[in-house]
């Protein structure tokens, strides 16, 4: 197949493996955060992490938008869909996740909430259209990428004049969280969780650009590449920082260049930017409060804002006893540190976000490293 398979040619992964043995220093090692889901899931479907020489170890970030979505943001739309009788339109990952008390929208569906799942922010505006009498609430959640659809869909609501339709939004600002997890007291203080770099988002970065990285690459001092989903092109990336870190240097380099720009997308930051403006801060689930992080509807698109067309009460929200997804999203602990992955935690019965979205580190685990990872301990023990 033109333009996949080359990205997956075995013998260039070799030839990249072996470069990056080569230049990777035995006396360091190499901690590189992939903040998005996709770089993890293809680092495990394709094998990526045992080409690696033992000093270059990948370390999961909290690109993830489904997982890092706080409880309390979802128990506030199960409410909005309860208590107000509206049509709750949302992607199909946000049903299954858990909330306080392991209450998720298809608990909430099933005890009679009209609640749909939808693909596209158009198939929330179809609903509005054919139920006039019913007011529809897009649930809206993700990183840069999925913003400007939500733009279009508040844009074209109003164009057609749809008083029936509004945005749940909780749209979320990369940049931001990468520079809070290095201002974190784990990564700056205790020194659990180091990091020499970061495969930049792919998809996030088609809109935004490679631009804004730089000034926390300045800031930090910590090389950011940006990477395609390949696993040819998470292992160059890989090595284009593995030289980076050896040569010192802490530079924003662009490895998807097939897709990136230095300015990104113009036509759909300015879409974002007439219907969105910045919250001052905005919670994550595993960083807490990010300053400056997520969007808002401006003032001027208020009847299409859920959180003015909707009270929700003040609730005490709290995660799912044992469940680590936040220390996972903030790299201080892998998902086979949770001592309820695999046990009472699975895809079947999900116990936190990231076991349930298909970009989440638990489901890449246990979809493709918890058979292999089973084996090395087993072995482990048995040589012990």
């Amino acid at each position: 197949m033109k333009y996949v398979d080359e990205f997956r040619d075995r013998n260039l992964a070799k030839t990249i493996a072996e470069a990056i043995r080569q230049e990777a220093d035995p006396a360091r090692s190499y901690n590189l955060m992939e903040f998005c889901g996709g770089h993890t899931h293809a680092i495990f479907r394709y094998g990526v992490k045992d080409l690696m020489p033992e000093n270059v170890h990948f370390v999961h970030g909290p690109g993830c938008p489904v997982c890092v979505l706080p409880v309390r943001r979802l128990d506030d739309a199960v409410e909005i869909a309860e208590r107000h009788d509206v049509i709750l339109c949302t992607y199909g990952d946000m049903m299954r996740v858990p909330g306080t008390r392991q209450r998720s929208l298809i608990r909430a569906k099933a005890d009679g909430a009209d609640i749909r799942m939808v693909y596209s922010t158009l198939d929330a505006l179809h609903i509005a259209r054919s139920n006039p009498d019913r007011q529809v609430v897009f649930f809206a959640i993700g990183f840069e990428t999925t913003t400007p659809p939500t733009a279009v869909a508040i844009r074209q609501a109003e164009k057609e004049g749809l008083r029936n339709f509004s945005v749940f939004c909780n749209h979320v600002l990369t940049p931001s969280a990468i520079g809070h997890i290095l201002e974190s007291p784990e990564v700056r203080d205790l020194g659990t969780v180091r990091i020499d770099g970061f495969l930049g988002p792919s998809h996030v970065s088609s809109v935004i650009g490679s631009e804004p990285y730089e000034f926390f690459a300045e800031e930090f001092g910590k090389p950011v590449v940006i990477a395609g989903f390949e696993p040819l092109d998470v292992m160059q990336s890989t090595l284009m920082l593995v030289r980076q870190i050896n040569e010192g240097r802490h530079e924003v380099e662009n490895e998807y260049t097939r897709v990136v720009t230095r300015a990104g997308n113009l036509k759909a930051q300015a879409l974002v930017s007439e219907i969105f403006e910045l919250r001052r801060s905005f919670e994550w689930r595993g960083l807490g409060t990010v300053p400056y992080s997520a969007l808002k509807i401006r003032a001027r698109f208020a009847a299409f804002d859920a959180e003015k067309c909707f009270a929700v009460t003040e609730k005490q929200s709290r995660e799912v006893k044992s469940c680590e997804c936040p220390a996972i999203l903030r790299g201080v602990k892998k998902p086979t540190d949770c001592k309820l992955f695999g046990t009472v935690c699975t895809p079947d019965t999900p116990m936190g976000s990231c076991m349930v979205s298909s970009e989440g580190a638990c489901a890449a685990y246990w979809t493709y490293g918890r058979h292999r990872q089973t084996a090395r301990t087993r072995r482990k023990e048995t040589a012990a």
